[in-house]
């Protein structure tokens, strides 16, 4: 329904649409040609906003990834963040995959360090681009042989001028399942993939993923909530019947965000270039700005059901760990 109407001697138009499990407000300012605009949560998210820690505790599971660091120094702080995020007890923590060998070693290294070391359960990334089928079914063997049962199964990027790929995700899966029973983790994209040629091939071909084997999806970084909450809805509908992980980016540096975000077709929204503005100079209150932001996505999307929640740490603790905190995912107390 639209409706128009003034505020302060300027004209709006009202737009108000429902969905399954939210009714949606957006006021758009008539002089800026649609470009303008403000999002009004549902009282359903306003109140999602109230929790107290009491109705968070214990309905929030988490899990954390880590990327294989290339020197020394960024090694020991890998593993102070590892030891760190370990005594909140996740799910499970990954590490992602290169193309190059080196960087496939040091995941091998790392995955195998972490099990050794913390008892975690460790699920690496494995990609099937720049590998053929024989290594890629001698390295999950070896993972199933040193006793790795979760993996995080990708295509990988494609290097630059490259053709079509000899395997996709869902190749990979199938493989995996192959040389073991793997619990596999698949990756989903509510804003598209890049490459994709529509959404609805985007949702076909995760779909063939999860007929392949794989287990659960771990979306790709978001910061509009509706756009997970219709992804959501449009999985179901399409008969993906398996739980939809919500990555979720706490972000400490907005520049760095804004060229991710222009690779992975990740929409920042324009309320966030307002809360990071003038503070290109104060990195302490960035990332209190968006550990605020994290939470409150997490309790927005916990009150829509969602129960576990993937974290990419950018390899340090301290965010992460605030925000876990703060929605009563502690020592002794996660879930």
């Amino acid at each position: 329904m639209i409706y128009q109407l003034t505020l302060a001697g300027k004209w709006f138009t009202l737009s108000v649409w429902t969905s399954k499990r939210i009714d949606v407000c957006r006021l758009t300012d008539n002089r800026c040609g649609g470009g303008s605009r403000m999002s009004f949560f549902h009282a359903n998210q306003r109140e999602a906003l109230n929790q107290s820690l009491a109705e968070l505790n214990g309905r929030i599971s988490v899990s954390f990834e880590f990327f294989p660091p290339r020197t020394s120094e960024m090694e020991e702080t890998l593993w102070n963040s590892i030891h760190r995020l370990s005594s909140l007890k996740p799910s499970f923590v990954s590490v992602t995959y290169g193309a190059n060998s080196g960087e496939r070693d040091r995941t091998h290294s790392i995955i195998k360090g972490i099990k050794e070391r913390t008892g975690l359960e460790a699920a690496p990334h494995l990609t099937c681009i720049d590998a053929t089928r024989d290594e890629l079914q001698a390295i999950a063997q070896d993972y199933w042989n040193n006793g790795i049962r979760h993996i995080v199964a990708l295509r990988g990027d494609l290097p630059p001028n490259s053709g079509k790929p000899e395997m996709y995700g869902s190749d990979l899966v199938s493989l995996l399942k192959e040389v073991g029973d793997f619990d596999i983790s698949v990756a989903a994209y509510p804003e598209v993939h890049p490459e994709a040629k529509s959404a609805q091939a985007d949702l076909i071909n995760l779909k063939r993923k999860i007929d392949a084997g794989a287990n659960r999806a771990i979306t790709q970084f978001f910061f509009d909530v509706e756009s997970y909450l219709r992804f959501r809805d449009r999985c179901v509908s399409t008969g993906i019947d398996v739980e939809i992980v919500p990555g979720i980016l706490p972000v400490s540096n907005f520049k760095q965000l804004q060229r991710f975000a222009a690779l992975t077709n990740v929409r920042v929204p324009g309320w966030m270039n307002a809360m990071f503005a003038g503070l290109d100079g104060d990195p302490e209150t960035r990332k209190m700005v968006g550990a605020n932001i994290a939470m409150d996505m997490v309790k927005i999307l916990s009150r829509e059901g969602v129960k576990d929640f993937h974290f990419y740490t950018l390899n340090r603790a301290e965010m992460s760990y605030a925000i876990c905190h703060t929605l009563g995912v502690r020592p002794g107390i996660a879930a």
